[in-house]
Formats: C-alpha cells, sequence, structure tokens
C-alpha cells in the first residue's frame, strides 16, 4: 500500500544543498586536478620551402610560475627530450618575485635552443587576489600596474644572455637550420606596450620564412602582422579561455580575439585561406599556467605546443 512520503520541505532542502555542496566540491576538485594534468599537442604547420626538412618548434606560454611549484617545473623540464629546433615563449613566465631561479633551472638545456621570446603583463607584475567571475564581463580597461614589480629585466638578460632574442617591438633575422627566419615582435598589447609603428612595414621578402610574436592576441596586432605579409603569428594570454564548457569551447579570451580561437591553430583573418592576401596563420597557446589563487581549469588543460613546420602544400 502507498504510504505517504515523510520528507518535510526542511529535509528537501537539506538534501538538495548537501547534493549541491558535493557537486560543487567533485567540480572544484576535479578542476584542481586538470590544473596540473600538463599536455603536450603536436600540430603540423605548412610554412617552409618545398625542399627544406622538417622543423620542430616548441610554443611556451602563460607558464605564470611560482616557487613550489615543482611538478610543473619537472614537466618543463622534460620538454628538452623532445630535441626541438627552436622555442617561442610568448610571455607571462612569472606570477612571483622569487620564480626566476626556479624557471631558469626547469627551462635548463631549452635555454641551449635557439629562441625567441616576448613579455606578458604577468612578467611585469605580479597578479593579485581578484574577483574571478571579472572576466566573464566586458574589459573595463583596468590593468593591474599598482603590484608589486617581477624580475622581467633579469629574466630579459638571462633569456638574451643564453642565446633567446628578444622581439619586444623589434624586427629581426636568423638561421635556424638552413631556414632563414624574419621575426617581428611587440610588447605586450594588453597593458598597451605594443609599439605597432616600431615593427611596421613589409616583411621581408628574401626570408624563407616570415613570423611575428606577441603576447596578447589582440586584433589590432593580428592585422596589421597579416597585412604585413607575416606567415604567422605565435600568441598565448587567453589561456584557452581556461574555464570552457564541453561541446561548446571558451566563453572569454580575455582580450578582443572571438573565443572560437581562444587556442590552437587556426587563420587570420577567421575563415581566410592559405594565399589569400592580408592572411596568415595563427597559433594561440592556452599557456601552461594559473592565478595563483585560483589554481583551475575545466575542458583546458595547461599544454605547450610541438609544431613541426613542413614545406608548403
Amino acid at each position: 500500500m502507498w504510504q505517504p512520503c515523510d520528507v518535510t520541505p526542511g529535509r528537501l532542502l537539506a538534501r538538495t544543498l548537501g547534493a549541491g555542496a558535493a557537486a560543487g566540491a567533485a567540480m572544484t576538485a576535479y578542476a584542481v586536478w586538470e590544473a596540473r594534468a600538463f599536455t603536450l599537442r603536436s600540430v603540423e604547420l605548412p610554412l617552409l620551402p618545398a625542399d627544406a626538412r622538417p622543423l620542430r618548434v616548441l610554443h611556451l606560454s602563460d607558464l605564470h610560475l611560482t616557487p613550489g611549484q615543482s611538478h610543473k617545473c619537472e614537466w618543463l623540464g622534460s620538454l628538452a627530450d623532445l630535441e626541438p629546433d627552436l622555442v617561442v615563449n610568448t610571455g607571462d613566465n612569472l606570477a612571483h618575485v622569487d620564480a626566476l631561479p626556479p624557471l631558469l633551472d626547469a627551462l635548463g638545456p631549452l635555454l641551449d635552443v635557439p629562441g625567441v621570446f616576448v613579455l606578458g603583463s604577468n612578467d611585469y607584475f605580479a597578479p593579485i587576489l581578484r574577483n574571478p567571475l571579472r572576466y566573464l564581463l566586458p574589459d573595463d580597461g583596468v590593468r593591474v600596474t599598482h603590484t608589486t614589480k617581477l624580475p622581467w629585466r633579469e629574466m630579459r638578460d638571462a633569456y638574451s644572455a643564453a642565446g633567446w632574442t628578444d622581439l619586444t617591438n623589434r624586427r629581426t633575422t636568423m638561421t635556424v637550420r638552413d631556414v632563414h627566419f624574419a621575426w617581428a615582435g611587440v610588447d605586450d598589447p594588453h597593458l598597451e606596450y605594443d609599439d605597432l609603428d616600431a615593427v611596421a612595414g613589409p616583411a621581408e621578402l628574401d626570408a624563407d620564412v616570415r613570423v611575428a610574436v606577441a603576447h596578447a592576441p589582440y586584433l589590432r596586432v593580428l592585422d596589421q602582422f597579416a597585412t604585413d605579409g607575416y606567415d604567422a603569428v605565435f600568441a598565448g594570454h587567453t589561456h584557452g579561455g581556461q574555464i570552457t564548457l564541453p561541446l561548446y569551447g571558451a566563453l572569454v579570451t580575455n582580450c578582443d580575439l572571438e573565443p572560437a580561437r581562444a587556442k590552437g591553430l587556426h587563420r587570420h583573418p577567421a575563415g581566410s585561406r592559405p594565399g589569400d592576401p592580408g592572411s596568415s596563420w595563427l597559433h594561440v597557446s592556452a599557456g601552461l599556467g594559473t592565478s595563483p589563487y585560483f589554481p583551475i581549469r575545466t575542458a583546458c588543460r595547461p599544454e605547450a605546443t610541438l609544431l613541426t613546420l613542413k614545406a608548403r602544400d
């Protein structure tokens, strides 16, 4: 015989709240775990002349390193086993004033590989505790520049002393394994430190490959590099959205790049094809770090990317 349920509204509410709290705790635990699930992505990019051998490029970005992140440092150090031909570092290496020594130790043999780099806002200024929901709102233009200054000059000097090329608002050339590269790079567009006038003008026509580098992939920067004839642009900053939805993707990019291109290899402008005038490849790294105050990711694991440059189709 049917009996009336003895669950009162109060008990039902308590059970519902308890189930919600348990689900929230489980999701948080997963997000914390995923932020440490470092992943190597592999991508092929047709940039080289027809007779060139493939060339391996390791793209690093957004480490946001703090002292004590031994697991991240160990994983970063293991990337030297890939034996890349070239390293591209698109900034936000630091997140603590004492992070430089462990960063240099972790990079280790990678500093002996030819490399290029630019800086991001978290190379200049230490992060602070902020409401993470602010990233879901429209950009208010406020930048955190009043916090502890990070040792970016010492990092820059260490990279340069090791042989990496500083592309901060400058153009240069480099030969890697008989491939002649023309480079252009800008300081962090998120802080509006980029000096596009300093790097403006047609990319070097005699180069085998023309590559531009920026920390944050703002459209004004991507547009200029594509118009000037650069074959590809490397960037970071977005964290791939960091909190993404399965089957949907990133919600935000923390810049004016649309979320559909928050990470990975794309064309710029969106929808263009190789060979279209004023267009380029765009590779955005989802990066290896998080804010030290909110060390979580969902459906967007921290990453480095090994790009194999091959002959153009």
